[in-house]
């Protein structure tokens, strides 16, 4: 754990890197040309006065030049992106050991209690995203997701660590695999669309306003409306996935204590949270519901995902109350 944190968290620092200074090659270059056409008017005569032979190598030297400057950049470009990515993969691979060796210690599904499950969701949160950095070249995301997966392993295991072992009668069923397992994969998927929509809000906000995007690191993502789609995209790969786990949550708990749904207050808010998401992708097909207005209900349905996981287990009891 203390490794996967480690890498997790130089990882962030490196995505940062890369999204602060890493993207300068752009700048640099439409810098350099605006600098070229004020000074070609001056210039012009002397490139002139010094014959076809002055004007060649002239061209030539600033040429030399600007491709080593291009070159340069490039490179540093790169290093910062190739640090974060190897680092990424790198934790990602420790945590997954985290899993494995949980799950042999305790010869069962490694996601029996809070702390497991938050490991679990951490885990499917990085994998989400470096399957939609792969996909959609969306590694701007990185520190973002990065920055709320340390801070989730960091709360997992301050504040709810547990110990390996037995678990409750009711989750002894080979249902765990299949209900959690769904559940982990959509919540994690859910996390990486949050997150592009709050870089949208943001985005969109800077747009907007008088003084334009300008610098800084917003200067260095994607358009707002780009944003908008890849948040659409992840939330549609994971809302039928979450529909998914709340019918075989309702199977199960017809095994286990013989109704399928006894509005609980995880199957409460767990029916809440679909019909939030529900709604989202509903309005954005039928009614065109575009920019901050899905934006808002995207993030609505994320801060109910948050209190069924958080505030359910902790503020109400119930049937779940195992965690």
């Amino acid at each position: 754990m203390l490794t996967t944190v480690v890498m997790y968290i130089v990882a962030l620092v490196a995505y940062a890197a890369d999204l602060g200074f890493g993207r300068r090659s752009a700048a640099v270059a439409e810098e350099r040309a605006e600098a070229k056409v004020l000074v070609g008017a001056a210039g012009a005569e002397t490139v002139e006065d010094a014959g076809p032979a002055g004007a060649a190598a002239s061209a030539e030297a600033s040429e030399a030049s600007e491709a080593s400057e291009d070159a340069g950049a490039e490179r540093q470009r790169v290093d910062w992106a190739r640090l974060a990515v190897v680092l990424n993969v790198l934790g990602w691979a420790a945590h997954l050991g985290i899993l494995v060796t949980r799950g042999l210690a305790e010869h069962r599904w490694p996601w029996g209690n809070m702390y497991e499950f938050m490991t679990a969701l951490s885990f499917a949160a990085v994998t989400a995203f470096m399957i939609v950095a792969l996909r959609y070249k969306a590694r701007f995301l990185g520190a973002f997701v990065m920055a709320a997966v340390v801070i989730a392993l960091g709360v997992d295991n301050i504040w709810l660590y547990d110990s390996a072992g037995p678990v409750s009668p009711a989750l002894n069923s080979y249902w765990i695999a299949i209900h959690v397992t769904a559940a982990i994969i959509a919540t994690g998927s859910f996390t990486v669309a949050g997150a592009a929509t709050i870089l949208y809000l943001l985005k969109s906000r800077a747009e907007t306003s008088e003084a334009g995007v300008g610098g800084g690191m917003l200067s260095r993502i994607p358009s707002a409306a780009d944003l908008d789609r890849l948040s659409m995209r992840v939330t549609t790969f994971a809302f039928p996935i979450w529909t998914a786990a709340i019918i075989m949550g309702a199977i199960w708990a017809d095994e286990a204590w013989g109704r399928y749904w006894g509005w609980d207050p995880k199957e409460v808010w767990s029916f809440v949270t679909w019909i939030v998401y529900a709604a989202y992708l509903h309005a954005r097909a039928t009614a065109g519901w575009r920019g901050r207005k899905a934006a808002i209900l995207s993030l609505i349905g994320f801060g109910c995902l948050l209190f069924n996981f958080f505030g359910v287990n902790y503020m109400f009891s119930g049937m779940h109350s195992y965690a």
